[in-house]
């Protein structure tokens, strides 16, 4: 296809250095030459691929709904010291904001230039794919040939597919079109109602339908209607198992939205909307007048204003990630001093202004000691009172919870608005550190229903504007005043608004299912285009498509962080390895450092040479005449609402389609366990495929240790057991031989000794948190509470248990417990533990595998729900095993949708 008008071509966004628009014969021969070599690796797959594990700040979770959640610091290998100079010793005595020092940036030299990220930067790189990663046992045949093998065989079956639907879908409009023809002939004046869909058959689970309706085929024909609305229960009852809700729990009518026909304008979202607005963060409460900001060694007097800011910054002293940035420090110091001067300055005791110059004199120290001290005092409540301010707690924002949509009750996302303090940002923000403000009611837009009750603002103030917008899905709105970015109140994850738009995410995806085969086709073709618009723009969707990079936008570098995907890529983002291995190094999404090292097909590699061509250096962009905004458009000649984000959504769900559709033979004498093992292996199987990768969290290993000490455990007891049945009949050990009363050999004395000790403090543990609770209960219920001593003597058991193991260690014998032990009593119980040993041998291996995949997000985001519902039906396995309380509810449209569709398939 032809590029885009030269208007509307991209400009040089760096040293000026563009991509000649035409790319000759003679330049295509010498790449040929330049790049040939004796053999090209299989192309198509990802040798090395994941986020870096470095040093990095603290980052906000993603703003929505109007707050933000800190990220968990869980992968991050240590903490960032920025400060070289000092030494620990030395700082204990100082104010922490005197210890901070900043280094000098290496400079990079000139050779530099066509270096990868990670030959300039530390960090360590994301592990290579191993055999054991996709169930496969180690030989000579090297992993990423099978995997190209296993991923070009998908790809051909994907193609064949969309050629069979296209095929289908062109005989039913002939016929479609014949049968139009011979009602003309008998009644010409009559039109056929074909109500804007053609009405066949699903083929391989393609609906011939419109792509974005809200309804699959096999439910339409059977809705039932009553006053034109949907019943819910009626419509199709809930099968017995589905499983079953407290009784404390209210019970309310679900909206099958699934089955409801398709509303004739889809951009009108409500007609009636019905909410009671936003919660407010508590009003700043001053600190007592003992506890003062320091500076140089004087006790400062602030406006509560600047008090308060002063006091987000002393709150946060052991977050020593984000407070020892120099970056975070300097933004909020420029922030704090301006606040100071706008609201009379700083005083001394005696009443005279304080010049504050100098970060380095200010020591917040009091200001944390006396917030720590609140913290403690509030994890030290008892869990009667924790309970009560809960309940209190959730009274006063029970009316913010829901709102009416339509009439009915939906669940509202997060209708907290976010309160004031330090601005952290996603990886090396440059904004980090400056003060979030206080949001007003003033600078709040409420969008509700016209003859909606407007929720009243508190005292004093009003809000910014009401609005009535039934296209938007937003129930509250604001501007902060950080970045300028507009935070919205939604609805929550599992309301009919959110399944809808997670439907119709999933059903685009199927859509492309259709065209696949063709935009392949077309951007194979086009890797040698003549134009370079064209050549860049195939190159792109082939990168796209095969390892799963995000688009891209660009960024304002000076106050976003500089994160790139396809589109933005810079020279120094790619580095080439002949003969066709290409290095990607950049910030992606969440400003997180991704490194996707990947065996491209050679015309690819020749393709990214060029585009990296002199004179192009650092800064330059690879993609120079292209935009995501051009991609995209270009995209949707081939399917109405087709972007580049869909391609991961669609190969993702269709790989995990393919290997699901490979296990109806392995399903038979398999244990639950075993079932799900099966499920997780595709699913990681799916990320390798299509680069879904993370990092190893830092308490993995943590975690595995446990997993080994309970298996472990396990077998101790396994071993107790045998000797109680030597105890009561000796003769066994000639039955069963020697060998079998053995301890396993993974059991030393040392461990032993440990788990005994570990056992004995776990039963004092459960005694001492039985009584406390005990003793609330009865505090509670106004009964008298019991003595320490009645603990001593419940402690007793745990004292008993200790001696109990000294004397088992000193004589080598287990005496049997329980009543009327008998072997057969004890080999009953053998067997129960070799089950749940086989199981947690399961689970260990299944988290090792999953360590370095996001298993959640592909699941969450990326793999249509819908088939795991299929996978849970065909296998027997409880959808609970895949999908949390949560989850279930969130995709309660994909569990009950294909109820009466067995055969269902991507």
């Amino acid at each position: 296809m032809s590029s885009d008008s030269e208007d509307d071509m991209p400009l040089s966004r760096s040293n000026g250095h563009l991509s000649k628009a035409h790319i000759s014969e003679a330049t295509d021969r010498t790449m040929a030459k330049a790049t040939a070599t004796s053999a090209d690796a299989p192309a198509g797959i990802s040798i090395r691929n994941g986020p870096v594990v470095e040093d990095k700040m603290e980052v906000d979770e993603p703003a929505t709904n109007g707050a933000t959640k800190r990220k968990s610091r869980g992968s991050t290998s240590k903490a960032v010291n920025y400060n070289m100079a000092s030494s620990e010793s030395d700082d204990d005595a100082k104010p922490l904001a005197k210890r901070q020092k900043t280094s000098k940036k290496p400079v990079l030299s000139d050779s530099d230039d066509d270096m990868p990220l990670a030959a300039k930067k530390p960090g360590k790189l994301p592990p290579k794919a191993k055999p054991a990663d996709i169930g496969e046992s180690s030989d000579d045949e090297p992993l990423t040939n099978k995997l190209a093998e296993k991923k070009a065989s998908i790809e051909k079956k994907a193609a064949k597919e969309a050629k069979a639907i296209q095929a289908k879908e062109k005989k039913a409009k002939k016929a479609v079109k014949q049968e139009d023809s011979d009602d003309e002939d008998v009644k010409p004046k009559a039109k056929r109602k074909t109500n804007g869909t053609v009405a066949a058959k699903k083929t391989n689970g393609v609906k011939k339908e419109e792509s974005d309706s809200d309804a699959p085929l096999a439910k339409k024909a059977s809705v039932k209607k009553v006053n034109g609305k949907v019943k819910a229960e009626t419509a199709s009852p809930v099968k017995k198992g589905k499983g079953k809700k407290d009784e404390s729990e209210e019970a309310e009518e679900v909206y099958r939205w699934w089955d409801a026909p398709k509303k004739e304008d889809d951009s009108i979202k409500w007609e009636k909307l019905q909410h009671n607005g936003v919660v407010f963060p508590p009003e700043y409460e001053r600190l007592p007048k003992n506890v003062k900001l320091i500076y140089d060694g004087t006790p400062l007097t602030l406006s509560m204003e600047a008090e308060e800011i002063a006091g987000f910054f002393g709150a946060m002293l052991n977050s020593t990630h984000n407070v020892e940035n120099p970056t975070f420090q300097k933004n909020f110091f420029a922030d704090f001093t301006e606040e100071v001067k706008k609201t009379g300055g700083a005083k001394d005791k005696d009443g005279n202004t304080v010049s504050i110059k100098e970060f380095s004199k200010l020591d917040f120290k009091p200001i944390f000691n006396y917030y720590d001290a609140k913290n403690q005092e509030k994890k030290a409540r008892s869990t009667a009172e924790k309970k009560a301010d809960k309940a209190a707690k959730d009274e006063l924002e029970a009316p913010y919870t829901t709102c009416l949509w339509d009439g009915r009750k939906e669940q509202v996302g997060n209708f907290r608005v976010e309160p004031p303090g330090l601005f952290r940002g996603r990886g090396e923000h440059p904004k980090t550190g400056k003060v979030k403000l206080r949001v007003t009611p003033e600078q709040i837009t409420i969008n509700i229903g016209k003859e909606a009750t407007v929720p009243t603002p508190p005292e004093g103030h009003k809000w910014k504007a009401i609005q009535h917008d039934n296209k938007a899905t937003w129930l509250a709105m604001w501007q902060e005043n950080i970045n300028g970015a507009y935070k919205y109140v939604m609805l929550a994850a599992k309301s009919s608004v959110k399944g809808q738009s997670d439907y119709k995410k999933f059903e685009k995806a199927r859509e492309l299912k259709k065209h696949i085969g063709r935009i392949r086709k077309d951007y194979e073709r086009d890797l040698k285009a003549e134009l370079t618009a064209d050549r860049q723009r195939a190159t792109a969707v082939y990168l796209i498509d095969k390892f799963a990079l995000r688009a891209g936008n660009e960024k304002d570098a000076e106050n976003e962080a500089e994160t790139v995907g396809c589109c933005s890529l810079k020279f120094e983002h790619v580095t080439l390895k002949p003969p066709n291995t290409v290095v990607f190094d950049f910030l992606g999404k969440d400003s997180i450092r991704f490194y996707d090292e990947v065996v491209v097909h050679p015309q690819v590699f020749k393709n990214l040479k060029l585009f990296k061509k002199a004179p192009k250096s650092e800064g330059d962009d690879i993609f120079d005449r292209l935009t995501t905004t051009q991609l995209n458009k270009h995209l949707t000649n081939y399917m109405p609402g087709l972007s580049a984000k869909v391609f991961r959504t669609y190969n993702a769900s269709y790989t995990m389609s393919t290997l699901l559709q490979k296990l109806e033979s392995k399903k038979k004498n398999l244990s639950i366990q075993e079932k799900v093992k099966l499920y997780n292996d595709c699913n990681r199987e799916v990320a390798i495929l299509c680069n879904h990768k993370r990092t190893v969290g830092a308490g993995h290993e943590a975690q595995m240790e446990k997993m080994a000490d309970r298996i472990k455990g396990l077998k101790y007891q396994q071993w107790r057991i045998k000797q109680m049945i030597l105890n009561i009949e000796p003769k066994q050990k000639k039955v069963k031989g020697a060998e079998w009363f053995e301890l396993s050999e993974d059991l030393d004395e040392t461990w032993i000794l440990e788990h005994q000790a570990f056992l004995v403090q776990e039963q004092r543990t459960k005694i001492e948190k039985k009584f406390q609770k005990d003793n609330e209960k009865r505090a509670a219920s106004g009964e008298k509470e019991m003595k320490v001593s009645e603990l001593k003597e419940l402690l007793e058991v745990a004292d008993d248990l200790e001696k109990k193991f000294k004397k088992e260690n000193k004589s080598k014998k287990v005496e049997a417990e329980g009543k009327g032990p008998t072997v057969e009593k004890f080999e009953a119980n053998l067997k129960k533990l070799d089950e749940r040993i086989a199981t947690m041998n399961l689970q260990a291996a299944d988290r090792e595998g999953n360590k370095e995949v996001a298993l959640g997000t592909s699941k969450i985001n990326y793999i249509d729900p819908r088939l795991t519902v299929v996978f849970s039906k065909k296998f027997d396995v409880p959808i609970e095993k895949f999908f949390s309380k949560t989850l279930r509810e969130k995709f309660t449209w994909a569990i009950e949708s294909i109820d009466d569709e067995d055969d269902w398939e991507f």
